[in-house]
């Protein structure tokens, strides 16, 4: 699993930003807000926040809400504190693992798609617990499997026939590597969390071309590391190998295809 303190780094976060967040991230942020504000928290800590696509959505949706929005790679909080547009959200580095917050201190905590890229889950889960008042809510999503997810299938298909020998597997092993409802369901049950709720959420990812797709996901995401590793000429193969599989699947201008997400919600109980 890449490192998100060095993945995250140089033009990334612009690339992931203005990229890859309209693509895959904004719909789902939408539908994470809408649940957040049903809530009515005065004090929302979110957690792998990356540049903000939720973080923003929060913001105003949540008018009069203390929000604190945080992720471990600093050149991400960089970015997202300068699209902030807020004065009231609070950047912050931190490890979900090991948050600087106090205890039982916030009512939400939420985490847009970053929990598959945290090493020990578990441990994550057991610190939204601490630092919820009791009665609080936890709320995630994570990527459902590569089946039910059309770019990110075929960018990793389309890696996997680049470079037969030594195929990619960032895509399956971490963005979709954590899609098992059961599983997610049994993890935060067993942080501690009540009435734990998961549902499969489907929407729609569109972009502009072919084209556009590749290029967010190849050079905003750590799935072009292989390709950069042997320099600028291999990442142009990659991006026009993946652009290529793309327009064979989707057709050319532009594109959409079908995304799957899990959301999963739960209580920290009374006692």
């Amino acid at each position: 699993m890449p490192d998100p303190t060095t993945a995250f780094t140089g033009s990334l976060p612009v690339v992931y930003d203005e990229q890859l967040v309209p693509v895959v991230f904004a719909p789902y942020a939408v539908e994470l807000a809408a649940r957040v504000a049903a809530w009515a928290p005065d004090r929302v800590l979110e957690v792998a926040s990356g540049t903000g696509a939720l973080t923003r959505e929060l913001a105003d949706r949540l008018p009069d809400a203390d929000i604190t929005a945080t992720d471990l790679a600093p050149p991400m909080v960089e970015r997202g504190a300068a699209r902030s547009g807020s004065a009231r959200v609070r950047w912050q580095q931190a490890d979900a693992q090991d948050l600087p917050v106090a205890d039982a201190s916030v009512d939400v905590w939420v985490c847009q798609f970053g929990v598959m890229f945290v090493p020990d889950r578990a441990r994550a889960y057991r610190e939204a617990h601490r630092v919820l008042r009791p009665g609080g809510h936890l709320l995630l999503s994570t990527w459902g499997p590569l089946a039910g997810n059309g770019f990110a299938q075929v960018l990793a298909e389309a890696l996997a026939a680049w470079r037969p020998a030594d195929p990619p597997t960032f895509v399956r092993d971490v963005p979709h590597g954590y899609p098992d409802p059961d599983r997610v369901r049994a993890d935060l049950t067993a942080a501690g969390f009540a009435d734990v709720r998961v549902d499969v959420v489907d929407l729609e990812s569109r972009a502009a071309s072919a084209r556009d797709v590749a290029t967010a996901f190849l050079t905003g995401t750590p799935a072009g590391d292989p390709a950069r590793r042997e320099g600028p000429g291999a990442l142009a193969e990659a991006v026009a190998a993946v652009t290529a599989a793309v327009e064979q699947r989707y057709g050319s201008g532009e594109v959409s295809a079908p995304m799957s997400a899990l959301l999963a919600d739960g209580v920290r109980p009374d006692a």
